[in-house]
C-alpha cells in the first residue's frame, strides 16, 4: 500500500539512547519538558503553526521562540512507545494529535491506529483517547431514513489517523482513518461516529432518500474505495471536504448530505481520485480549496495521476496544476501558495496560476549545512511572517519568504560541559539509531574533526568483519558523514548490530549502530 506520508519508526537521538531516557525530570515550561536535543527526528512529516508556537512531528516537539528552544509534551503515550504523530490540528486552545505506528507482528509493516492526544489548554496538558474503533456488533449504521449494513472496524491495523480537523465552533473533531473511513467526535474524542459517504456507484446521497448500500472499505472485490478516508477539512464557510481513495466529497449541511466528485480524464475534473491532502486558501470571497492527488496505478483502485487540483468556486468547477508532482501539503499567505512535494517546495504568487520552485536549501549562517538534494519536502506552514518547511532531512525556517533559511536537526552535543543521564559525554554519535535503511534512507555519523582535513570512518559487523569504509576529505570542526546502509559491494546490510570507528589524525572514537529494517 502506498504511504500517504512516511512513517517514522526510529528515534533520531542516538548513542543508542532510547526514548525512555528523555528528560522527564528536565525543567518545565508551560507544562512541557525541555528537549536537550532540539527536534527529535530529522524527518518532519507533520507541522502545525499557531500565533504562539510551532508543533513538529513525529514526536510533537514544540517551540514558542521560532526554534531557539524546543520542548516535549509530558505524555507517555508518545515517548517511550512505538507511537508517532500521523496528523495534527489546532483550533483555539484545542490540540488534536492523531497517533499511529508500524505494526510488524504479521511479518509485514502495517500502518496502525494508536489513538489521539487531545489538549484543551493549548498544550499545557494532554489526555490520551483510544482509537476510533467499532464494537463487533456494530454491523449497521443509521443514515437518515435508512439503516445500512456496515462492516465493523474492530482492529487498529489499516486505520491510522491520516488527517484530523478540529471544528471548535461546532464542537466537532473529524478524522480520516483509511479503512475506518471518515469519522466524527462530538465529545473531544471520547466516542466516534461513522460518517456515511456515497458508495462508489453513487455521486450523491441525501438523508431523506432510502438506500441499501453497505458501508465498508474496499476489500478485494467488495466494499467501496470512497469509504477509505485520506483527508478531511472544514473550511471557513463550514463546508466539509473529505478526500478518499474514491474521490472528493463535499457536505454543506454538517455532514448529512454529500456530493462526490471524481476524475474523468479531462482537464476540468480532478487530477486523480486518491485525495491525500486538502487545504484552504482564504480569500475575500469563497476560499480556494486545494487538493493533492496521487497516482493509484501502483497500488490499485481509483484513477488519475500525481498532481494538484483546486476549486475557486466551492466545487462548481475544478482546475489542475503541477501535473506529475507527488504533493503532500500546502500553505498560504494572501495570493501566495507554497506546495510541499517530492520535487521540492513550489511557490506561486498568483493563486496557483504560475510557479517557481526551490530544491536547494542551505543554512543562512552556515551554507555548508544543507538539505540533501534528494530529500523530499513533506510539510509546509506559514504564520506571522515565518515559513516552516519539514523535509526528510531536517526542519527549515525562513523569515523572508524563502530567500534564506535556518536549518534545524537533531543536535546531541559532543563532549558537553556538563554531562548528564540525558546528555552523556560522547565523542561521536549516529542518528537515527536504531536505523532503518528503507525508512530513513541514510544515517548520519557525527564527530569532531578539529582542524584536520580528512576523516576515515570504518564500519564493522558484530563479528568485527569490515563492512564499509567512508572517507570525508573536507572534514573540519564538528562534521557529519552519511552512510546509506550498504556495504562495499553496494548491498544493503542485514539487520543487526554494527560498530563504527572514526579516525581523525591521531584521534580515534567509536560508536555503535543498530540496523532494523
Amino acid at each position: 500500500m502506498t504511504l500517504v506520508k512516511p512513517i517514522i519508526t526510529t528515534l533520531c537521538v542516538s548513542v543508542l539512547l532510547t526514548s525512555a531516557v528523555l528528560p522527564a525530570h528536565a525543567r518545565q515550561h508551560a507544562g512541557l519538558d525541555l528537549s536537550p536535543y532540539g527536534i527529535l527526528n530529522n524527518s518532519v512529516a507533520n507541522l502545525h503553526v499557531t500565533d504562539e508556537a510551532v508543533w513538529v512531528g513525529p514526536f510533537l516537539n514544540v517551540s514558542t521562540d521560532l526554534g531557539a528552544t524546543w520542548y516535549l509534551p509530558a505524555t507517555d503515550s508518545l515517548f517511550g512507545s512505538p507511537n508517532r504523530l500521523f496528523s495534527i490540528d489546532i483550533d483555539g486552545d484545542v490540540i488534536v494529535a492523531g497517533l499511529g505506528r508500524a505494526d510488524n507482528s504479521g511479518g509485514e509493516s502495517v500502518q496502525t491506529a494508536a489513538g489521539f492526544l487531545i489538549s484543551e489548554d493549548g498544550g499545557q496538558s494532554f489526555q490520551y483517547r483510544f482509537p476510533q474503533l467499532d464494537d463487533p456488533d456494530d454491523d449497521t449504521v443509521v443514515y437518515g431514513v435508512s439503516t445500512l449494513p456496515a462492516l465493523p472496524v474492530i482492529v487498529p491495523q489499516q486505520s491510522p489517523p491520516f488527517d484530523v480537523d478540529v471544528d471548535l465552533q461546532a464542537g466537532t473533531i473529524w478524522v480520516a482513518g483509511w479503512a475506518s473511513g471518515v469519522r466524527r467526535s462530538d465529545d473531544f474524542g471520547r466516542t466516534w461516529q461513522r460518517v456515511v459517504l456515497p458508495p462508489d456507484d453513487l455521486d450523491q446521497i441525501r438523508p431523506d432518500l432510502a438506500y441499501s448500500f453497505s458501508v465498508e472499505p474496499r476489500r478485494g472485490g467488495t466494499g467501496s474505495l470512497n469509504h477509505m478516508g485520506f483527508s478531511v477539512l472544514v473550511d471557513d464557510t463550514g463546508t466539509i471536504w473529505a478526500g478518499t481513495a474514491g474521490g472528493l466529497n463535499r457536505s454543506r449541511d454538517g455532514g448529512l448530505s454529500w456530493d462526490k466528485f471524481k476524475a474523468d480524464g479531462t482537464s476540468s475534473s480532478l487530477t486523480g481520485d486518491w485525495i491525500i491532502s486538502i487545504e484552504e486558501q482564504p480569500t475575500a470571497d469563497v476560499p480556494i480549496i486545494w487538493m493533492a492527488t496521487w497516482n493509484t496505478s501502483e497500488s490499485g483502485g481509483g484513477t488519475g495521476q500525481f498532481g494538484v487540483t483546486l476549486t475557486r468556486d466551492g466545487g462548481a468547477s475544478f482546475e489542475q496544476t503541477l501535473p506529475g508532482e507527488r504533493v503532500y501539503d500546502f500553505a498560504f499567505d494572501g495570493p501566495r501558495a507554497w506546495v510541499a512535494g517530492d520535487g521540492g517546495l513550489f511557490i506561486s504568487d498568483d493563486y496557483g496560476r504560475s510557479w517557481n520552485s526551490i530544491s536547494d536549501f542551505r543554512d543562512r549562517d552556515n551554507p555548508t549545512q544543507r538539505i540533501r538534494q534528494d530529500s523530499d519536502v513533506f510539510s509546509v506552514e506559514y504564520r506571522n511572517g515565518a515559513l516552516w518547511v519539514g523535509t526528510s532531512d531536517g526542519l527549515l525556517r525562513s523569515l523572508d519568504g524563502g530567500i534564506s533559511w535556518v536549518l534545524f536537526r537533531v543536535d546531541v552535543p559532543l563532549n558537553p560541559d556538563t554531562p548528564s543521564g540525558s546528555v552523556p559525554r560522547v565523542d561521536t554519535y549516529a542518528y537515527p539509531n536504531p536505523y532503518s535503511p528503507g525508512a530513513d534512507g541514510f544515517i548520519r555519523l557525527k564527530y569532531d574533526a578539529g582542524t584536520h582535513s580528512t576523516a576515515t570512518i570504518r564500519i564493522f559487523d558484530f563479528g568485527m568483519n569490515p563492512v564499509r569504509e567512508l572517507v570525508e576529505a573536507a572534514a573540519s570542526g564538528v562534521t557529519e558523514t552519511l552512510w546509506d546502509g550498504r556495504d562495499e559491494r553496494g548491498v544493503q546490510v542485514a539487520n543487526g548490530t554494527y560498530f563504527y570507528d572514526v579516525r581523525v589524525g591521531n584521534a580515534r572514537s567509536r560508536g555503535k549502530i543498530l540496523v532494523i529494517e
